[in-house]
């Protein structure tokens, strides 16, 4: 698994936990964030609003389409569904 740089705030309730029990924590969010965060699951849970033509696109490889663009048409919007 490719190591990613990334910011992840832990919270953690009891301050009892050593230091070692924190990054195994850590390193398994990082694992649970890398199985979830893939292009397949962002189409699946995004839809784009198209204001020019009145258009909702939800199908995913539609919204891959958009969302490999470089840029949005104006008044396309990337719309979360959770």
């Amino acid at each position: 698994m490719r190591k990613q740089h990334r910011d992840l705030l832990v919270l953690i309730k009891n301050q009892s936990h050593i230091p070692h029990s924190i990054d195994v924590e850590v390193e398994m969010l990082h694992e649970l964030l890398y199985d979830v965060e893939t292009m397949e699951n962002l189409c699946v849970a995004s839809e784009i609003i198209d204001l020019t033509r009145f258009a909702l696109i939800t199908k995913p490889n539609l919204v891959a389409r958009v969302l490999r663009q470089r840029e949005l048409k104006p008044f396309q919007f990337v719309n979360n569904k959770n």
